[in-house]
């Protein structure tokens, strides 16, 4: 071989690994893109699907069967035997891990252990991090606090004593999920749940380490009823995550301090779950007695949760797609006066092919008799039927008219075959037991 051709050989051999060296971090970067770009959205061998998921983990076949029948698409779990018997029941499982450790050796092990499994939708870091050294710190208990609530009266004390454990966990959490990323190769959503009122100051010191933010939320108990809450809550993490996917976690359980159990009826349910949706929440998951270890749900509860989540999984293909961007709601009410207090009605509008979803919900504690929906010219002509009622109504002018009762949802769509054949529980009302 003649000298200048081993020149022009070695000159592109250099050329080769430089490309290979300035494209690597940008591959890796694409790889995260394509498998992160959706949002809130996991992804299983059948594509997107909007997380409808149980913290219950159940030890036998048929119970983890009744959770995938019932539309329950992901369950927290915590190792590869866990995925291995999610997989074979049709389901994914979330895994939480110790990113509070920071760089560690057991994180690593963690991870390496299930990373490649094709049953995991999410890495889930330590819950409830920030209300964990702030509001419920437990240091009342201890004595070291003067009163239960003294980080609440933002008291030096109780400032001095967050500032410092926020120093000491929030730079070994950040490196953690640092870990987990580079671990993964970023083909998994980091995922961190707080408490609905857990301090924003703290949240935001680690917000920009993970993908999707969110917060549990649980408004009935026997003292009050304010489902409407859990709106208020998905939109106080869309601002602190700056739009980022918000995940929202769910009451299904009773209180343990009620002396009698008290679980949210089958409408109470319904309407937090359409809530946080209209209110741009990308995943839902429900927290259940069974994982507080307190005795089960009674059968009728545990069945009208599922007619909700099979109500939900049927809308999957519309769960999924962007807000189609039109839609707007008035009050034309018959008293013109707005009560101090009032959230009014929500709406969200999707669309699938040639089918269209509109959701309204009613966050008030009374009626509006005149609901007026506009915005709608792409349906003109088109009528909407009302989901689970025997309501329908023609689109003109872009608009249509219907009514609310106090908190009550209404999901109208183009045809009812995004209705779910499964409708055993939706009268559940029973509220003490």
């Amino acid at each position: 071989m003649s000298p200048g051709k081993r020149c022009d050989m070695a000159a592109k051999l250099i050329c080769f690994l430089l490309m290979a060296v300035i494209s690597a971090p940008w591959t890796l970067a694409q790889e995260r893109s394509s498998t992160l770009s959706s949002g809130g959205s996991i992804r299983d061998a059948g594509g997107r699907k909007f997380p409808l998921g149980v913290y219950e983990l159940p030890q036998n076949a048929r119970d983890l069967k009744a959770i995938s029948e019932a539309g329950l698409n992901v369950v927290r779990c915590y190792g590869r035997s866990d995925l291995d018997r999610l997989a074979a029941a049709g389901l994914m499982g979330w895994v939480p891990v110790p990113m509070e450790l920071g760089d560690d050796e057991r994180l690593r092990k963690l991870v390496a252990e299930v990373k490649d499994h094709p049953a995991l939708a999410a890495w889930e870091g330590p819950d409830e991090i920030v209300w964990s050294f702030t509001a419920q710190s437990g240091l009342f208990r201890k004595g070291i606090y003067k009163a239960p609530d003294e980080w609440w009266l933002q008291t030096p004390l109780a400032v001095e004593r967050a500032d410092a454990e926020a120093q000491r966990i929030l730079p070994k959490l950040r490196e953690g999920a640092s870990l987990v990323r580079r671990l993964d190769r970023g083909r998994h959503p980091v995922w961190i749940n707080e408490a609905g009122q857990s301090d924003v100051k703290f949240i935001r010191e680690y917000i920009n380490a993970v993908d999707i933010t969110g917060c549990d939320t649980y408004p009935i108990d026997s003292k009050k009823r304010e489902a409407a809450e859990v709106g208020d809550t998905a939109d106080r993490f869309k601002l602190i995550g700056r739009g980022k996917p918000v995940w929202m976690v769910l009451q299904a359980f009773s209180r343990t301090y009620e002396k009698i159990p008290v679980y949210p009826t089958f409408e109470e349910s319904r309407m937090m779950a359409y809530d946080v949706i209209a209110h741009g929440a990308e995943g839902i998951f429900y927290y259940t007695g069974y994982v507080m270890y307190q005795p089960p749900e009674p059968e009728a509860f545990r069945e009208s949760l599922y007619a909700l989540t099979s109500e939900l999984s049927a809308l999957q293909p519309f769960l999924i797609a962007a807000p189609a961007g039109t839609g707007k709601v008035r009050l034309i009410e018959s008293n013109l006066r707005v009560t101090a207090g009032e959230r009014g009605v929500p709406i969200a509008v999707r669309r699938n092919g040639a089918d269209w979803l509109i959701i309204l919900v009613n966050e008030d504690k009374r009626p509006h008799m005149g609901v007026e929906v506009s915005g709608l010219h792409e349906l003109n002509g088109r009528r909407l039927y009302l989901l689970y009622g025997a309501e329908s109504t023609l689109v003109r002018a872009g608009e249509f008219i219907t009514r609310l009762r106090p908190l009550e949802v209404k999901v109208f769509a183009t045809s009812r075959r995004w209705e779910t054949a499964r409708r055993a529980g939706r009268e559940y009302q029973q509220i003490a037991h």
